[in-house]
């Protein structure tokens, strides 16, 4: 019977795996550290078969930093980690979509590689800025100044400098492109084939992230940059700019399958719209008529109904010539009153939207200062966080989607905005979306009103914003329900009509990520005693429920961290059912055969128990049995 492996997948023998399913020939096996085979890439056979497409030499365009390398073996690097439900600090645990993960985000999301690979529809993060004093992410590939001048090649062997130091700045952007270049090569994998990701950025790093991002999402899904005007007052103490402007660089996993963004329409977007000859289809406006590019096929007279002949545009209509001639028969295109040219109508009905802008200025879209005020009053006039991105920035983000169901992940989720906009779009469009915030515990400040206030870490007050802002939602939304209610008609009462609304869901399950549930205990055969044998019958750390072990079960298969979960009695056995199936669990201390029966009976997907519940080899093959005989497609592992 297999046992679980509980390790992230090792995203290097992932790629090896790709190039063999494109080039089985340039793929052979070789001994790894542990002396262990594994499959490796033949370079050799591989440029033979690329020809003349490897670039050769040392002039090629790239975008590198000391430490690039590092950062790309550690996003590969598979880890031993594990996520712990905490249900205590959640919201609704039992029934909630939503998830709230407080650890550190590389780790994060290599622990959501398997269960939610392609499947996040938006990424949108505020990483930090680099400012000086906000990084805080201490990976393995920072460096002191000494390592980074001899990686640069700033000294020669015997470490004399061979450039002039004129500061020490450089290493602290290497550092910072290390950081988030790690976590983006991870995030892409997540994203579906449709999906885009949202990040926000000062001036700082704008110019290295926008590199970065073209390296690992393709420079040809780029998007867009937004440019959101975050602060309505001038600063006059700056020196010759008052910095008002945040960059969102935009970047689609697949420019060719994302949809076309629209925003809603305004009263002002309909100004120029009117129906002067009573069209039945409603209001227009005039569209262009000619062709933005020279095709020869496109430059041809049109005759009008008085003989008139219209002569073709310098680069010729828009259109062929036999679909003109339709768009004339069904009115679409008319001639003018002099018969001189001809008028292409817009109707309004058939406009879905209107294409975004790339500046966005205005209480649409909220300020830095309006959002912090808007939190300091939900949290009863304590100001907990001084710089929160607008839930209105946000909400504008996800509406451009038009995806009222998609999972929404945030990386970097500080206060958890993200989350907040997320509910809110919810409660107003009538939307299913679902919420991914993670977020490192970081320490609050000891001076600052939110400590005072007694929360311990930024993951504190995230949680509890989320608690606040769902509860007030939820009100505000009940009382819109109840005041509609009240309006209709005693005979024809919103209690008497059938509601298919799903619930809004305000709810969270709270994970934390830590150490494998495993023990990593290793012995030579000289140094364990029967009664160490005995007393490692069980290989799971002490204090670990059989909660954590299930959702330990749940990252290792890759399942869902958000789908139901029922709990059952069987044979007096505590047993969990994962979505009426995906996974049934029991992690009883001896399981008898009849409980075994009775589960296989269901026919789930996945089966797993604990590996010290079967005292013995025959016993294990005969659970491997009872699974063939009743339910042959269900797999079953140990932990």
């Amino acid at each position: 019977m297999e046992k679980m492996k509980f390790e992230t997948p090792d995203m290097v023998q992932m790629n090896v795996e790709k190039i063999a399913a494109l080039f089985p020939n340039c793929v052979t096996e070789s001994k790894a550290k542990d002396g262990k085979l594994k499959k490796a890439v033949n370079f050799d056979a591989l440029k033979q078969m690329l020809g003349e497409s490897v670039a050769e030499g040392d002039e090629s365009y790239e975008f590198t930093w000391v430490g690039k390398r590092d950062a790309m073996v550690e996003a590969a690097k598979p880890i031993r980690k594990t996520l712990r439900p905490c249900v205590e600090e959640s919201k609704n645990f039992d029934t909630t979509e939503n998830l709230y993960i407080e650890g550190d985000n590389l780790e994060a999301l290599k622990l959501l590689q398997e269960g939610y690979l392609g499947k996040v529809k938006m990424i949108y993060i505020d990483p930090p800025y680099n400012t000086g004093n906000d990084f805080i992410y201490k990976d393995d590939f920072r460096m002191d100044s000494a390592k980074y001048a001899e990686e640069s090649g700033a000294v020669d062997d015997e470490g004399n400098r061979m450039v002039q130091n004129s500061d020490s700045n450089g290493r602290f952007h290497s550092d910072w492109c290390s950081m988030i270049y790690s976590r983006l090569l991870l995030a892409r994998n997540l994203l579906t084939d449709d999906g885009v990701i949202f990040i926000s950025i000062d001036d700082n790093e704008q110019a290295n992230l926008k590199k970065i991002c073209d390296e690992v999402f393709g420079g040809s899904n780029f998007v867009a940059n937004v440019i959101w005007k975050h602060t309505q007052q001038s600063k006059n103490d700056e020196l010759h700019f008052s910095r008002q402007y945040n960059h969102t660089f935009v970047y689609a996993h697949d420019m060719n399958q994302l949809p076309r963004f629209y925003m809603e329409r305004t009263a002002e977007d309909n100004v120029n719209y009117s129906n002067p000859d009573n069209d039945p289809k409603g209001l227009w406006r005039s569209g262009d008529v000619r062709s933005p590019n020279y095709r020869k096929t496109l430059c041809y007279d049109i005759v009008a109904p008085n003989g008139n002949v219209i002569k073709a545009p310098e680069k010729g209509w828009r259109w062929s010539e036999e679909s003109i001639k339709e768009k004339i028969s069904t009115g679409e295109i008319k001639f003018k009153s002099d018969f001189s040219g001809i008028i292409r109508k817009i109707y309004l009905n058939d406009q879905v939207g209107r294409t975004p802008e790339n500046l966005w200025d205005g209480p649409k879209y909220g300020t830095t200062r309006q959002s912090a005020a808007m939190i300091k009053e939900l949290f009863n006039g304590i100001q907990v966080f001084d710089t929160p991105k607008p839930i209105e920035l946000v909400q504008n983000m996800l509406a451009l989607l038009r995806d009222p169901s998609g999972i929404v992940l945030d990386f970097f989720s500080g206060s958890a905005t993200t989350a907040h906009a997320v509910m809110q779009l919810n409660a107003e469009d009538g939307g299913h979306r679902k919420f991914i915030m993670v977020q490192l515990p970081e320490k609050c400040d000891e001076n600052s009103e939110a400590a005072k206030a007694g929360y311990k870490t930024i993951c504190e007050i995230g949680k509890e914003r989320i608690r606040r802002a769902g509860d007030k939602i939820l009100a505000e939304q009940q009382a819109k329900e109840k005041s509609a209610a009240d309006k209709t008609d005693l005979f024809d009462s919103a209690s008497d009509k059938p509601t298919t609304a799903k619930p809004l869901d305000i709810g969270f399950r709270v994970l934390k990520i830590d150490d494998s549930n495993m023990k990593d205990v290793y012995y030579s055969a000289g140094e364990i005693s029967q009664q160490d044998l005995v007393e490692q019958i069980s290989n799971i750390k002490d204090g670990r429920t059989d909660m954590d072990l299930l959702f330990g079960c749940l990252v290792d298969w890759g399942v869902p961290l958000s789908l139901p979960i029922k709990t059952e009695t069987i044979e007096n056995l505590q047993v969990y059912n994962v979505n009426d199936g995906d996974l049934v669990a029991c992690f009883a201390s001896d399981i008898p055969e009849a409980a075994i029966r009775q589960i296989a009976a269901t026919k789930p997907l996945r089966a797993v128990f604990r590996d010290s519940s079967f005292k013995s080899d025959s016993a294990k093959i005969n659970v491997t049995e009872i699974f063939k005989t009743l339910s042959p497609n269900t797999t079953v592992k140990v932990v």
